[in-house]
């Protein structure tokens, strides 16, 4: 490793997901308090968004990446961001009776709304987990990488807490490459989808979520960004795998031999 040029510790180098988005906040102390408050005031309504704004879809299309990504009988599974449940639902039907999953996540109000038997559940954030070193074979996060606030420090976190060999899958939407893409997916972020929150949701804050959801899809680092920081922390086998230009699933593996740097 080079040295700082005073000679002291190297300051580790903090990975934003995206840019401040003053709109809702102007520092990372509101940044947080904003997000307590958005997902603990939505998350009775939130699985029912997700069910028309997915059409659908949803359950099949996070069983096939969990599948994509490894996750097999068994497994022991740590679910980041787990929110509701949507994807550790899925991760359940996959690990069978012999697996076992712990869900981390900040918002309480989000954890309440899980009904899964069996799932453990701890308050804590991605970028220091509260589970001990090589205590699970499986990493997930589904769709909560725009609302952390150091990707770096939460990927390295995913490398610390697998076991040699383990896999992790981040899942994300992602700002489409074209002008017209982005322009009509960014009218039904921002216009479509919370008009029906509004008549779909019981909750105010509902529809100002699902803005702020594309305005963090929006301002979002790019694909290769990610995956360097994946790479970066230490994983193997760093891929991305798109769906319809939007949904990226990346997937990688934690090497069965750490070398250390001499």
């Amino acid at each position: 490793m080079t040295p700082s040029p005073t000679g002291g510790p190297v300051t580790p180098v903090v990975l934003p997901p995206h840019a401040p988005l003053p709109l809702y906040y102007s520092n990372e102390a509101e940044h947080q308090a904003f997000l307590r408050r958005i997902f603990d005031n939505t998350a009775a309504d939130y699985d029912r968004i997700e069910s028309v704004l997915a059409f659908g879809t949803g359950p099949s299309y996070r069983r096939a990446a969990l599948q994509q990504a490894g996750l097999a009988p068994g497994a022991e599974v740590l679910d980041v961001g787990i929110g509701t449940g949507l994807v550790a639902r899925e991760a359940l039907k996959l690990i069978g009776p012999t697996g076992k999953l712990v869900g981390v996540d900040p918002s309480a109000g989000m954890m309440d709304q899980v009904k899964l038997p069996g799932v453990e559940l701890v308050q804590g954030v991605a970028e220091a987990l509260p589970r001990p070193d090589a205590s699970c074979d499986f990493v997930s996060m589904g769709y909560a990488m725009r609302h952390i606030s150091d990707v770096a420090a939460a990927f390295g976190e995913f490398h610390r807490v697998l076991r040699p060999g383990g896999r992790v899958v981040v899942l994300e939407i992602t700002k489409p490459e074209g002008r017209v893409a982005t322009a009509l997916l960014k009218g039904y972020m921002r216009a479509v989808v919370p008009l029906i929150a509004r008549v779909v949701g019981r909750r105010r804050d509902t529809s100002e979520l699902w803005r702020y959801y594309w305005d963090t899809i929006e301002a979002c680092i790019p694909p290769e960004q990610v995956v360097q920081a994946l790479a970066a922390a230490g994983f193997r086998d760093v891929r991305r795998h798109a769906s319809l230009g939007v949904f990226s699933a990346y997937t990688a593996i934690k090497p069965d031999h750490i070398v250390e740097a001499r």
